[in-house]
């Protein structure tokens, strides 16, 4: 809703003399017989509400404001400000009131038909919404997308579309506006309209580029495949320097397999100052499937993440290093997951991940100095108590092996599988302190655990 102006000169023209007494009013001392007195007392009120109600004591500015009203009941700023009060202490039914009587008196008052608006806004009566609004929209056109998201809320959705029509062509495109366009081919699944208002906006403004890409993405979410791709590169044909092209291009040269294309497309994309960094890593993700298929071109990934702006996560390390595990060099996929943790130092599961790669990799001096941050950061996950247990029994550090395990055995909870592993690795530890029954023990209860599931 429009922020509302109280202009004050107003108030003190429809006022007598200026009034420097603001101790609290005894209400009971009138004097009907004494007009200049009536007057003053007017003032008085009149000031005390408008004191009141800055210090938000709304009970005490509406009696002040009722004894305005009772000595002269004509002065529609006395109406308005009560009901202003009224609306403060949700009295809803006593603001409307009030205000159709400051409404009567001057019914073009654009600041009393806003506050009345507010009354009804406040209680989502809609109807009674719509038809003060309908008044606003002659003082000012911003009314009209209030009046959109009413009709909306009201299922008007033709009435909508025709403000927001009316709005655009007046106005021109706003992104407000479109949310709430959208919003209303979402609703009533006019996706044919949708798709018709974005052609025209492209074939009426054939320079902004948001309209292509906002076309191409209806036409892909439709299904039209071929219409999305005609579009992208009609708008590269008319913006050759366009890079808000190549972000719609990219993902159509992957499905028709065409890799040089794609890549040139991806390499503009990354390195574009007009596409936000979350774009950049969505086309990079694109990529590393790209490059899982075709592992030709893995030469061109390890360029593009080291083009691409890494988010404050890594996730473009990220990405690089989940391609490399699910291809199967460790080695790589440790080196990327390290840079990612830099990145995100907190990230629980990068930190797993790496600990779990120095097993693999048998860098269990690594395995064993990192564990040692990891339990202080993270001291109630018993995988990293596992792991630590691990790197310690290949270190041949078995009593250390066995407190640590011991320890993280407490903080399993419903899995199997890994108290199973703590106790194989608990009778590693006790053979080779030659504790053979301990061991036996251990490897024993782990065996029946795994034959349980």
């Amino acid at each position: 809703m429009k922020q509302k102006i109280y202009i004050l000169v107003f108030i003190f023209g429809m006022l007598c003399i200026p009034q420097t007494n603001y101790a609290q009013i005894d209400y009971n001392k009138i004097n009907q017989d004494d007009l200049g007195e009536v007057e003053d007392l007017q003032q008085e009120y009149f000031f005390e509400a408008l004191k009141q109600k800055g210090i938000e004591n709304y009970d005490r500015a509406v009696k002040a404001l009722l004894k305005c009203i009772e000595l002269d009941d004509s002065k529609s700023v006395y109406h308005y400000e009560l009901g202003k009060n009224y609306n403060k202490l949700k009295n809803f039914g006593a603001a409307e009131d009030a205000l159709k009587d400051a409404i009567k008196m001057e019914p073009d008052n654009e600041w009393y038909l806003d506050e009345l608006y507010d009354v009804y806004a406040q209680q989502d009566d809609y109807d009674k919404a719509i038809k003060v609004v309908k008044q606003l929209v002659q003082y000012h056109p911003d009314y009209k997308e209030d009046l959109a998201t009413l009709y909306v809320k009201t299922k008007n959705y033709n009435d909508a579309l025709k403000v927001l029509d009316e709005m655009d062509a007046e106005l021109g495109i706003s992104m407000t506006r479109d949310v709430i366009r959208n919003q209303i081919y979402e609703i009533t699944g006019k996706k044919k309209e949708q798709i018709e208002n974005l052609e025209d906006r492209v074939e009426d403004h054939p320079d902004e580029e948001t309209n292509y890409l906002a076309l191409i993405y209806r036409y892909s979410e439709n299904n039209e495949k071929d219409k999305a791709f005609e579009t992208a590169k009609k708008l590269l044909e008319i913006k050759p320097n366009s890079q808000l092209a190549h972000l719609a291009l990219y993902k159509f040269y992957v499905e028709e397999n065409n890799a040089e294309s794609a890549i040139a497309s991806m390499k503009i994309v990354i390195q574009s100052s007009q596409i936000k960094p979350e774009a950049k890593l969505m086309v990079l993700s694109d990529f590393v499937q790209f490059v899982s298929e075709n592992p030709e071109y893995e030469s061109d990934l390890i360029e593009a993440t080291s083009l691409v702006t890494e988010d404050k996560k890594g996730t473009s390390s990220l990405e690089v290093a989940q391609y490399y595990l699910k291809k199967g060099d460790k080695a790589k996929a440790r080196s990327y997951y390290e840079k990612a943790l830099e990145k995100d130092p907190d990230n629980f599961g990068i930190t797993r991940n790496i600990l779990l790669l120095h097993i693999d990799l048998k860098d269990y001096k690594k395995a064993q100095a990192m564990c040692a941050s990891a339990l202080n950061k993270y001291p109630s996950q018993p995988i990293f108590y596992l792991v630590n247990g691990v790197a310690l029994n290949e270190l041949k550090k078995p009593k250390e092996a066995i407190d640590t395990l011991e320890i993280g055995l407490d903080y399993i909870i419903d899995d199997t599988k890994m108290q199973a592993d703590f106790y194989k690795q608990l009778s590693i530890a006790h053979t080779q302190l030659n504790n053979t029954n301990k061991a036996k023990t251990f490897i024993e209860k782990a065996q029946q655990l795994e034959s349980s599931n």
